[in-house]
């Protein structure tokens, strides 16, 4: 047997330290011999929760199933751990300190006969791993991470419009995410907003941000979607503070009985993603007489923000978060052009590029007008991702790229770095891909005047029609 002894002192609450390491699969995170790691039991972690890690060796990997096997609520977790090579059993203990936590991480090591002799010589390496992972845990905790700044390839493939579309593949994220900080800010019991969360980037945003106990109001249009939606997410995460609201955001009258509803339960939003989308084809109109690209991409997030600012204001921190699309890169800003005529030449997937790009617009807009107020607005791009409305609205460009598209996971990753990442609200109006910043534009001839970005917020604030009418 091979025992590993480590203690770091955090200056962090027990809690806050005990809901980040019971979570397992954050190992990625401060282990640097973990590869991957994902939770394999539903529900809260408990005794008997199981999770699978996938740990580096110096010539190959290997693949470890830990089982809870005792928990102590914010004092005491032991995991014990089995693999092809040897089986393990871990123990952490936290015990508060003033103004902070001290981790106390014993590992004991017993190797299978046919490896147990390697295992003597390779004991100082060993010793050398757990002080690393310690060490990584610590500083993970510390949570003082910087913004990442865009490499000499990001800046390059910024200016090179087929360098900088590779980077929405799978690949483009796979690159990206060697340079991730982890994610340790506390969000439990925040309040989060996220709309269009039946399915794609906005499920797996949920799913995210439930694991973390965020307290969730999902949107959605049809009842019974969002009834197996909230179950589902409950069942699995152990997160029983997860609710929906019903509304079509494409009608602006369903916006703002939303905002009235929101408003009347007065509860303070912390973050609100505004994600809920779709591309149409062929050209149609919502029964308010509005064309549905422009109503629902554009001014459903534009008048929900604005209704729902006095709960963000309400907030201590907020966050005000706007998907937008790499297909935005194609168009620059011009008004007249946003509800697009019946003309014969629609096209729903440059209709849903100029509704980004004006929402990338308004994202720098709400940023500045609203930096002394405190409120945090940005807007990221998921990537190519393989979801439910990509396979629908684009299956020729699925059926060319879906070996390289992201999952809806990975699509979805920057959305919930937005809404926890510490270092993530010391900037506002910026679009993000992969956890960095990346140029709003790739040509010069998309760039928007001063005066076309005015019209903008004029048209927008001429359409924000309350449900009884008024202007």
């Amino acid at each position: 047997m091979t025992v590993l002894h480590e203690v770091a002192d955090v200056k962090r609450p027990p809690e806050e330290v005990y809901d980040y390491v019971s979570d397992f699969t954050t190992t990625v995170e401060w282990d640097a011999t973990a590869i991957a790691a994902r939770k394999l039991t539903p529900g809260v972690v408990a005794v008997g929760t199981q999770f699978e890690v996938e740990c580096a060796l110096p010539v190959s990997s290997v693949v470890l199933r830990y089982t809870v096997k005792e928990l102590k609520p914010n004092k005491l977790i032991v995991l014990s751990g089995s693999s092809k090579f040897f089986d393990i059993e871990d123990t952490i203990s936290f015990s508060e300190l003033p103004g902070g936590t001290r981790i106390d991480y014993r590992a004991e090591f017993f190797f299978k006969p046919l490896v147990s002799t390697i295992a003597e010589f390779s004991k100082t390496g060993l010793e050398k791993m757990g002080r690393e992972s310690v060490v990584g845990l610590a500083r993970a905790l510390k949570d003082n991470f910087p913004l990442k700044k865009p490499t000499s390839a990001d800046k390059v493939a910024d200016k090179l419009v087929l360098p900088a579309l590779s980077l929405f593949s799978r690949l483009g994220y796979k690159l990206g995410r060697k340079r991730f900080h982890p994610m340790t800010a506390s969000v439990k019991h925040k309040h989060m907003v996220v709309t269009g969360a039946s399915a794609g980037l906005g499920y797996a945003t949920a799913q995210q941000l439930a694991r973390r106990g965020v307290n969730l109001t999902l949107i959605m249009r049809d009842q019974a979607k969002a009834e197996k939606v909230v179950s589902d997410l409950q069942a699995e995460t152990g997160n029983s503070n997860i609710r929906f609201e019903l509304a079509d955001l494409s009608l602006i009258t369903d916006v703002n009985s939303l905002i009235k509803r929101m408003k009347k339960r007065g509860q303070p939003i912390d973050v609100l993603v505004n994600n809920a989308g779709a591309l149409f084809n062929p050209r149609s109109e919502t029964r308010e007489g509005l064309e549905q690209s422009f109503a629902l991409l554009l001014l459903s997030p534009y008048c929900l923000t604005e209704g729902l600012k006095p709960l963000l204001l309400m907030a201590s921190s907020p966050r005000v978060i706007n998907v937008v699309s790499g297909g935005m890169y194609s168009e620059s800003l011009k008004v007249e052009d946003l509800i697009a005529p019946d003309n014969g030449t629609y096209s729903g997937s440059v209709a849903y590029a100029r509704q980004k790009r004006a929402l990338m617009v308004l994202t720098q807009e709400w940023a500045s007008e609203w930096e002394t107020e405190g409120i945090i607005v940005n807007a990221m791009h998921p990537g190519w991702a393989d979801t439910p409305g990509v396979r629908s609205a684009l299956p020729q460009f699925r059926k060319i790229t879906k070996r390289v598209l992201r999952s809806s996971e990975e699509g979805a990753d920057t959305i919930v770095w937005l809404a926890v990442a510490t270092e993530a609200g010391s900037v506002s109006g910026k679009l993000f891909l992969d956890r960095a910043e990346h140029a709003t534009h790739l040509v010069k001839k998309t760039r928007e005047s001063g005066q076309e970005t005015e019209k903008l917020m004029r048209f927008l604030a001429s359409n924000r029609v309350s449900a009884d009418g008024v202007q």
